[in-house]
């Protein structure tokens, strides 16, 4: 309600004031005292009429002043013409005298004022007073904010934005001023350059260097007709391009029409002291409008209010407050008319101009509330609102105080929404470089050929597919980096190469491979979270698998084991036979049935110790055991000595056979550096070689050493070549490498292996420019891939080798596991049976020369020939189904000579060959 009538009220001043062409009106106000307000300014202003316009809503409210405004018109800059002007307002019993609106001629106008005790009210901004100057009383007023405060907003905006390096642009004595301000506050590590542009004239040049040194961060300090002009010329020299910020310092950056601008991605910031779109400031450009009877050019709409016509709105409210609050006959006219360079001067001057500088506007003014320093004059409490601009125009972003700092009211959501907006008529550039499995050359068939991404396919397309298309809807184009490198720097040019290079001459927007995130690399652009972690380990060839040994039985122990074994085997065995027949109780009856027998018969002669000594080890025992007690106790010696034996054998063997194809060469880094005839190395100037370079760890800086005297040199251009040179090294070459070039490797070569675990940790992640706008929406986008498993699924994508080549390295895989669950096979144990053949072997050699020798005792004892007893013995043998043979009996004398004959001989050959088959013959 009270809303609607100041509303109403409101159109009634405006209504009475068109119809009366701007005069007062005696008939309506004769009993109020009037006050004239001078005002010096240049002719057909806007500010002139923000001015006019206060006074009259200021009449329309007060029921004691009618306020009148003389205005005394001088040009800009003319320090001369604004002097004149104030005395010829004092002259006319002004109570106060605002402006001019250059800082020169309000000087001017500020000296004549102090000279007459008038109050002197300015809108300009002003340098700080220099330290340990003294303050003139009173102080003049000035209701643009305080330079130092000004300039310490600004300084936290940097602040926050992250900057650390920017150029500062300036085109007048006044901007230098206010950007030595600036870096009085800010941070003593950030580094700067500072440049003069010249009016009016080509800076192009300037412009062009510094985009040449890589600055990205500009601080614009110019008036505001002039920035378009400035801008501008840095689009045309790509200055004004992406991954581009700058901020322009003046007040009034919110109203200038930078529409062909808009297009570009160079984030655009600056201060406004007010807020367009606030209700009273709408009704205040309406009654511009309406006062408006000079036809001076009028704002179309809030964005274009300036500071200087807004400051001017709420001097006129901060006069006609003062005077509304004042005591009665206070302010008397014949007091005013007062004449430069007489010396006269306002009585009450000086106490009414600290009444302006406590004394606070009713009501809402343009530019919020107004708090002055008493001592200063300057307006030290003011709100500011950070403005970026967009596709829309400037929108406000944060709003900050002197005692609050910024509070941003722009939610992530909000700031994703106009990042998208800007982005969506840009095409990303995305450098990568060729590198299975991250990015290969599509292979066309016949009659096929591939265009733009489709030439290319991999596990990074298929990532920044999924981050740029899928999930931010953007467009992107694949581009090879040229020479294929990762991004070293060269001491030399000072310059960086590859990937990074190409970030840093802005000539893609994001660079994605098996790129690892360094601290080197991250002082020069920046990275998203990885989106793949990892480590270095190192990349070997499988050991071949061993040649089997006919012997390998006989590797448990040792030649001198063997030979002690057998020596103490024939020790013990003699031992035990002298023992034996020293032993009272090892001499046995024969005939067990003869109680008083006439000799005794000792059985452990040296075949039987022998064979005692024989069946122990073999753990097999033996039917016969001695009965002494030096004997048992050499038996239970040589026993325990049989279990230790034959179980360490046992052991011993199972353990040589499954370890007789593991390999023993190199199992970890310490390996790798405590020998010299297995070289080893990295990709040159790699982050593997980065590690190995700069690490602090005793063991990594031996390796460094070594591979950096190596000769031939063993650093490789790339991965591939490093494994290409393991495979053909035949295992005198080891190369180290990221853990996941490993796993991808491995897949696909089924006689490499890794060796050792991980030597630190890092990530892959994906790079672009310092400053990207993208940065965050990128970020959170691999974020979101992870969550989703997408990052996982994408990887055994291209991880898994083709189904071929993984059935082959399956295959072998399956048949060395077989084999070393199978160690006992014919190849390793094939010895084994060898001595089995060689003892069966002797075994019938020794029976045949024991058949032989009872066959010539045979043909003595039966007085025939050898042959005819080996006939008889060998027909006997062969009879298997015969299991008893009888007792042959020497034959007699007289049977001698009739054997003489060759009949009788050979009847009684028949006779024994027919014996043989008649068992009970010689029963």
């Amino acid at each position: 309600m009270l809303q609607q009538w100041a509303w109403a009220k409101v159109m009634l001043t405006v209504i009475l004031l068109v119809g009366n062409g701007g005069g007062t009106f005696p008939n309506l106000v004769v009993d109020k005292q009037i006050i004239t307000i001078g005002a010096v300014l240049p002719p057909n202003t806007v500010t002139e009429v923000a001015f006019r316009s206060a006074l009259d809503r200021a009449n329309m409210e007060s029921e004691k002043y009618q306020f009148t405004v003389q205005v005394a018109h001088a040009p800009f800059g003319d320090s001369f013409a604004a002097s004149k002007a104030a005395c010829t307002l004092l002259a006319g019993g002004v109570v106060t005298i605002f402006g001019p609106t250059d800082p020169t001629s309000a000087s001017a106008v500020e000296a004549k004022c102090r000279e007459a005790g008038i109050p002197h009210i300015q809108a300009v901004w002003r340098p700080p007073r220099p330290r340990g100057e003294p303050q003139p009383e009173p102080p003049g007023i000035n209701l643009y904010p305080e330079a130092v405060a000004l300039s310490k907003a600004l300084a936290h905006f940097i602040k926050d934005s992250d900057w650390n390096t920017y150029t500062l642009l300036y085109d007048d004595d006044l901007g230098l001023i206010r950007l030595q301000e600036i870096l009085k506050h800010a941070d003593p590590e950030h580094k700067w350059f500072v440049r003069r542009l010249l009016p009016g004239e080509d800076n192009r040049p300037l412009l062009k260097s510094l985009k040449a040194l890589g600055e990205t961060r500009v601080i614009l300090d110019c008036p505001p007709e002039r920035v378009v002009d400035y801008l501008r010329q840095a689009r045309e020299v790509k200055f004004f391009e992406d991954y581009m910020s700058y901020i322009i310092t003046s007040l009034d950056a919110h109203t200038l029409d930078l529409d062909d601008l808009r297009i570009n991605l160079s984030n655009v910031t600056c201060l406004r002291i007010f807020d367009n779109e606030d209700s009273i400031t709408k009704s205040y450009l309406y009654q511009w409008k309406s006062r408006n009877t000079e036809n001076v050019p009028l704002p179309t709409d809030t964005h274009e209010i300036t500071v200087e016509a807004a400051l001017a709105s709420d001097a006129a409210r901060l006069i006609t407050d003062a005077v509304e609050s004042s005591p009665d006959d206070y302010i008397k006219q014949e007091e005013l008319e007062l004449e430069c360079n007489s010396g006269s001067k306002w009585p009450n001057g000086e106490e009414f101009t600290k009444h302006l500088l406590t004394n606070r506007p009713v009501g809402k003014t343009i530019t919020n509330e107004i708090v002055l320093d008493e001592v200063t004059g300057q307006r030290t409490v003011f709100n500011a609102e950070v403005m970026e601009l967009s596709n829309s125009g400037f929108n406000k972003i944060a709003t900050w105080n002197p005692e609050t700092g910024f509070d941003y009211i722009r939610s992530a959501g909000q700031t994703s929404d106009l990042l998208a907006e800007k982005w969506q008529n840009k095409t990303f550039k995305v450098v990568s470089r060729i590198g299975a499995p991250y990015l290969v050359e599509r292979v066309p068939e016949e009659g096929q050929e591939f265009f733009g991404n489709d030439r290319y396919e991999g596990y990074s397309k298929d990532l920044i597919h999924e981050i740029l298309k899928e999930t931010l809807h953007l467009n992107y184009e694949f581009e090879i980096v040229p020479g294929n490198g990762y991004g070293s720097f060269n001491k030399e040019t000072k310059k960086w190469d590859g990937l990074v290079g190409h970030l840093l001459e802005r000539k893609a927007d994001l660079a994605i491979c098996d790129l690892t995130i360094t601290y080197e690399r991250r002082s020069y652009v920046d990275f998203t979270t990885p989106f793949m972690t990892l480590g270095i380990s190192i990349l070997y060839t499988k050991p071949a698998p061993p040649e089997p040994e006919l012997f390998s039985f006989l590797k448990p122990f040792s030649v001198d084991v063997w030979i002690y074994m057998g020596a103490a085997y024939l020790m013990v065995s003699l031992l035990l036979h002298v023992l034996a027949r020293l032993a009272p109780n090892d001499w046995e009856n024969p005939h067990p049935c003869d109680k008083s027998p006439e000799e005794l018969e000792n059985i452990w002669h040296i075949k039987n110790s022998c064979w005692l000594t024989m069946g122990s080890i073999m753990t097999q025992g033996s039917d016969i055991l001695p009965k002494g007690y030096s004997t048992r106790w050499v038996c239970g010696m040589w026993w325990f000595f049989a279990l230790i034996m034959c179980s360490s054998y046992t052991a011993n063997l199972a353990a040589f056979l499954t370890n007789a194809a593991m390999d023993d060469s190199i199992k970890s880094a310490e390996d790798l550096a405590m020998q010299t005839k297995i070289k080893y190395g990295t990709v040159n100037g790699g982050s593997t070689y980065q590690f190995f370079r700069r690490s602090n760890v005793s063991i990594y800086q031996r390796m460094w050493a070594a591979m950096e005297s190596a000769r031939p040199p063993v650093f490789v251009k790339n991965n591939d070549e490093g494994v290409e040179r393991v495979r053909k090294g035949k295992r005198q070459y080891a190369f180290i490498m990221e853990s996941t070039a490993i796993e991808y490797q491995l897949e696909r070569h089924c006689d490499l292996v890794q060796v050792g675990g991980l030597l630190d940790s890092k990530g892959y992640g994906i790079a672009m420019p310092f400053s990207s706008s993208y940065r965050t929406a990128v970020d959170n986008a691999v974020l979101k891939l992870a969550e989703s498993g997408k990052l996982m699924e994408l990887k055994n994508r291209w991880w898994k080798a083709p189904e071929d080549e993984a059935e082959k390295c399956v295959a072998e895989v399956a048949g060395e596991e077989g084999a070393t669950a199978a160690e006992l096979g014919v190849s390793n144990v094939g010895g084994v049976f060898v001595v089995l053949g060689i003892g069966c072997g002797m075994a019938a050699g020794m029976g045949a020369l024991e058949f032989l020798w009872h066959i010539r005792e045979v043909a003595v004892e039966q007085k025939m020939t050898q042959w005819e007893a080996f006939i008889a013995e060998l027909t006997f043998a062969l009879s298997f189904w015969e299991t008893e043979k009888p007792v042959e009996h020497p034959k007699s004398s007289s049977s001698s000579a009739s054997s003489s004959n060759p009949a009788s001989r050979a009847s009684s050959v028949l006779r024994s060959a027919a014996n043989l088959f008649r068992l009970d013959v010689f029963k």
